[in-house]
């Protein structure tokens, strides 16, 4: 269990290392001001990546002493020109070089901008999520074994209640160790989804508020640069609704099967998944909407894999 502990601990360390070698920097006033477009409520950022089209965001960016015009078009956008740490030059320039490249191909076959940005965000998520199928299917059988050996564990949780000497607890860990070893089970793959998401989930907020074809761009009748907290404010405002609840329902059942199968999980355990759940739908709220679009993806993904290794589950 330490040995659990401490790999954890490393690989969580590592992430945060890389990912901290690289970030988006926001566009600030001569008064240290955030600086933002007034028709999207949007923060700009500093360090785009390529030149805008807008005219109105042009000008914010002049005003502020970013030269745009030496950025290359979006179109034109070479990820690999300039190093800016291994998180930017691995994760976020790539990204966005694969969002806007899907983007130009959806737009060659009649799609408008907007349109094919938002779209673009839509299938660079699933390709991602394909590739990363064989692991992520991996954790989810794990889970369907765990909740297999949940009695046992309880079982042995029941017989060293009230032996706490440090020999107890490690015949506890012994044994509980040979559970894992006769079930096959990895106790370190349940954490397996959490290190791909959370980095995946940053990279692609890099990627949004740094590209301004993406920012700039309108998907059906949302403005993907801004909030949905800014967009309820619009006319508009029940397409944001619209794509609040559904952030709010995909979510719920990405992680009701972590919650229904867990029967025997610590009421602590179970309030930090609500947590985490109440946490990404307030979060929401304040990130661009295509994050939201690239969030909803995602969950919808997950919903239908833990559908498929269900149903493998039931045919054994």
């Amino acid at each position: 269990m330490k040995k659990k502990k401490t790999t954890s601990k490393i690989i969580l360390l590592l992430v945060s290392l890389v990912m901290l070698t690289g970030c988006t920097k926001n566009l600030t006033d001569e008064n240290k001001k955030i600086v933002k477009d007034e028709n999207t409520g949007k923060a700009l950022t500093e360090n785009i990546l390529c030149r805008p089209t807008n005219e109105d965001v042009i000008d914010l960016y002049k005003e502020n002493n970013v030269d745009t015009d030496a950025l290359a078009e979006c179109k034109n956008f070479k990820p690999f020109d300039a190093y800016e740490g291994l998180w930017t030059t691995i994760f976020v320039k790539p990204l966005a070089w694969v969002i806007i490249k899907l983007g130009t191909l959806l737009e060659s076959v009649g799609l408008r901008v907007g349109e094919a940005n938002g779209l673009a965000i839509i299938l660079s998520c699933l390709f991602i999520r394909l590739i990363l199928y064989p692991f992520t299917k991996k954790t989810a059988m794990q889970s369907e074994k765990m909740k297999e050996v949940q009695p046992q564990l309880e079982k042995l949780e029941k017989k060293y209640k009230n032996k706490n000497s440090e020999e107890d607890q490690k015949h506890k860990a012994e044994e509980m160790m040979l559970i894992y070893q006769k079930n096959k089970i990895n106790p370190l793959s349940s954490c397996l989804l959490s290190f791909i998401q959370i980095p995946l989930l940053f990279a692609y907020l890099e990627a949004i508020n740094r590209t301004p074809v993406i920012f700039e761009s309108k998907f059906l009748k949302l403005d993907m640069g801004t909030t949905i907290l800014h967009g309820v404010t619009s006319n508009l405002w029940y397409w944001y609704v619209l794509l609040f609840l559904l952030v709010l329902a995909t979510s719920y059942l990405s992680f009701r099967k972590t919650l229904k199968d867990q029967t025997a999980m610590q009421a602590q355990m179970k309030g930090a998944i609500y947590f985490m759940m109440a946490m990404i739908v307030i979060a929401s709220f304040s990130l661009p909407v295509a994050l939201g679009l690239y969030w909803i993806t995602s969950s919808v993904f997950t919903i239908i894999q833990n559908v498929i290794v269900e149903r493998k589950k039931v045919k054994r």
